[in-house]
């Protein structure tokens, strides 16, 4: 069994869509395009964040903190998926599945816990208005980003540590666009209840704490939203509100579709294909519904 463990691996094959090559061009293009914007919103966002003194607010450090995520996340995966469209190489060495899934795991993780934080900061600004310097203050600020930062750090040594303990036997074939846990899980040839335990109980954590802060969060800044006398005022605070209800609903629902359902209630195609909608997708349609 040792000598059949992953580490014997030299690489790994994404299979992707190679069971439909004629698509391959197509998903190349608009995989792309999306690349290409999501790189162009969020260092947009860094630079007017970095260099208008104006936008030297704790929303837009959060934000900043946000874009920087989502550039390192996507570009943890997507060029690797962009080769492994363009010919028919769709090898990952072993080193660069593993680098894949820890920096994966770590971003997607830090993805959650800054909503979170963007929630609270949200909440301070319309729930306690004259308060909020004074609690939203630069150390607080600090703080709270190395926490999202350190926590999904955690997250990733977790699972990735576990998922890559099982024996694979010499599988090579990911069918999916990117290294995934539930992915690599599918290839083990021993038992993986531990694993498969583990990886519920982490994702419950890491979905389920956040999503139920931001939601008692958000009905708070809606109550607070309705006693605001001025209609400018109730507008935008349930701007606000809405805006950022978006972007938790596509992170969270695509990653409680993807990790915590059943295996049996979906198949591996729309797997792969919510994969690659939170890779891609929400990487570029989140940076401009946060603002």
């Amino acid at each position: 069994m040792e000598g059949a463990n992953s580490s014997s691996l030299e690489a790994f094959i994404l299979m992707g869509i190679s069971d439909h090559p004629q698509l391959e061009m197509i998903f190349f293009i608009a995989i792309l395009i999306s690349y290409l914007l999501t790189l162009l919103e969020n260092s947009t966002i860094i630079l007017l964040s970095c260099l208008d003194a104006r936008l030297h607010t704790p929303m837009y450090f959060f934000l900043s903190n946000f874009s920087s995520m989502d550039l390192a996340f996507t570009t943890s995966s997507i060029p690797q998926m962009l080769i492994n469209l363009w010919g028919p190489d769709k090898t990952i060495s072993y080193g660069g599945c593993v680098t894949q899934l820890y920096v994966f795991l770590w971003l997607g993780g830090t993805e959650g816990i800054l909503l979170v934080v963007m929630a609270f900061d949200r909440y301070v600004a319309v729930c306690r208005p004259l308060h909020y310097t004074i609690i939203m203050n630069p150390r607080l600020c600090w703080l709270l980003a190395a926490i999202a930062w350190l926590g999904g750090l955690g997250n990733s040594v977790i699972q990735s540590t576990f998922t890559f303990q099982l024996p694979l036997c010499g599988h090579q074939k990911v069918d999916n666009f990117v290294c995934e846990v539930p992915a690599i899980i599918k290839l083990a040839c021993g038992d993986t209840s531990l694993n498969e335990a583990m990886l519920n109980g982490v994702c419950t954590f890491f979905t389920a704490f956040p999503l139920t802060i931001i939601l008692i969060s958000y009905c708070n800044i809606a109550q607070a939203a309705l006693k605001i006398r001025s209609a400018e005022g109730r507008r935008k605070a349930f701007n606000t509100c809405l805006s950022h209800l978006v972007v938790v609903l596509l992170f969270f629902g695509s990653v409680i579709y993807e990790y915590l359902l059943p295996a049996k209630t979906s198949n591996q195609d729309q797997d792969k294909f919510i994969s690659l909608f939170y890779t891609v997708v929400t990487a570029m349609v989140i940076p401009s519904s946060t603002l």
